[in-house]
C-alpha cells in the first residue's frame, strides 16, 4: 500500500498528546530538554511522551496534524517526541456553515481533507453527533477514536487503533 492509498490519522494535540491530568504523573516521562520547552511558553509540554511518535509512526497510515497548534506542532510538538514534519489540517475561517447542534467544529474540515479516503480522528473531543455525521456522509471506513484527556494515549488506545487500521488493510 503506498502512502497515498494508506489511511490517514488525524492527531489533536492537547488531550491525546498532551494529557491533562497531574502534573506528577508525567514527570518520569518527561523529554530531555523540558525546561527549555517550558521556557517557550508552555509548561505542559513536560508531559508529552517521548517514545509516543515511535509509536505513531509504527501504525500503518498517514499522519496529519488536526490540531489548534497548527504549524506549531511540527516546529514545537514533533521534535519533542520523535516524529518529522507532517502535514497540517488548515481550518477554516470563521463563518463557514457549522452542520448540526452537538457537530464538533473540527468534524466537517476532517471530513473534506479526508476527500473519500479512510481515516482515523483521535481527539478528546468527540461526540455521537460527530460520530452520526460522518457515519451519514463519509463513504468510507472511518474511527472517531475519542482519548481521556486526563490521560492521554495509552497501549489500550495504540492497540484499538492498530486493530482498525489492520482490518482496513483487509
Amino acid at each position: 500500500m503506498t502512502s497515498a492509498e494508506r489511511p490517514l490519522l488525524f492527531l489533536d494535540v492537547d488531550g491525546p498528546l498532551i494529557p491533562f491530568g497531574s502534573s506528577a504523573a508525567y514527570a518520569e516521562i518527561a523529554p530531555a530538554g523540558t525546561s527549555a520547552s517550558a521556557s517557550r511558553g508552555n509548561p505542559l509540554l513536560q508531559r508529552l511522551d517521548p517514545g509516543v511518535g515511535a509509536r505513531l509512526a509504527a501504525l500503518d497510515c498517514r499522519l496529519v496534524w488536526a490540531t489548534t497548534w497548527m504549524e506549531e506542532a511540527n516546529e514545537v510538538v514533533a521534535p519533542l517526541i520523535g516524529l518529522p514534519d507532517l502535514p497540517v489540517l488548515r481550518w477554516p475561517d470563521s463563518g463557514v456553515e457549522e452542520g448540526p447542534r452537538g457537530l464538533h467544529w473540527k468534524t466537517r474540515p476532517l471530513v473534506e481533507w479526508a476527500d473519500g479516503r479512510p481515516f482515523v480522528w483521535v481527539d478528546d473531543e468527540i461526540s455521537a453527533m460527530d460520530r452520526q455525521w460522518v457515519a451519514a456522509g463519509h463513504p468510507e471506513p472511518s474511527l472517531l477514536h475519542r482519548v481521556d484527556p486526563s490521560k492521554g494515549l495509552l497501549a489500550a488506545d495504540f492497540s484499538a487503533l492498530a486493530d482498525w487500521l489492520r482490518a482496513v488493510a483487509r
